[in-house]
């Protein structure tokens, strides 16, 4: 078994390799993983690599001052309980009045912090969300002198293999231009106009 050495482990590097096979979703690249696995294959000679990167923000519901207060509120509490928890280990003796001061008051000024920076918004994001960066196809990768014995194991598997790489390059892309972000290009690289 062949290991980096530690300088390449902590820099941030894409794996070089051959590709397995590619798929559009995480949950069916793992799967492929998993197939390997299964096969006793050494699966630390893979990785997985999601391309073309795209930032989703799904909206979960919309934001009101109750809500805000709510959240706050529970935060709060989480941070007023760990506040007891530190007291009751510093001063055994009061333990239960150092739980109940510190969720109290955490839930208090939660729900007070909450609804101010609500308020502070001015209901220019009156909504609640979470983000994630989600790829649109994934690759599962092999060093090359595995990749044959894990292709015949995925192909036992079902799972397709990738076509191999074509050798030509991709398009040039105009250097002498700015880039243009937030602006639709059409075809030929125009800007289309609203």
């Amino acid at each position: 078994m062949r290991t980096p050495p530690p300088s390449r482990m902590l820099t941030p590097t894409i794996p070089q390799g051959v590709e397995l096979a590619s798929f559009d979703t995480y949950l069916a690249a793992q799967e492929a993983v998993d197939a390997l696995s299964d096969a006793q294959f050494p699966v630390q000679h893979t990785s997985i690599i999601g391309t073309d990167l795209k930032m989703v923000e799904r909206i979960i519901g919309r934001l009101t001052l109750t809500r805000a207060s709510m959240a706050g509120a529970g935060t709060g509490a989480w941070l007023g309980l760990m506040y007891g928890i530190l007291m009751w280990i510093v001063m055994p003796e009061g333990a239960f009045a150092a739980l109940a001061a510190g969720l109290i008051i955490g839930v208090i000024m939660g729900a007070v912090f909450g609804a101010v920076s609500y308020l502070m918004t001015q209901g220019r994001r009156d909504f609640t969300s979470s983000s994630q960066v989600v790829a649109q196809h994934y690759a599962v990768i092999c060093d090359p002198e595995h990749a044959g014995k894990a292709r015949e194991i995925l192909s036992e598997a079902g799972i397709k293999a990738a076509a191999p790489m074509s050798s030509t390059p991709p398009p040039a892309v105009d250097m002498s231009r700015p880039p243009q972000y937030g602006i639709r290009l059409d075809e030929d690289g125009n800007p289309i106009e609203h």
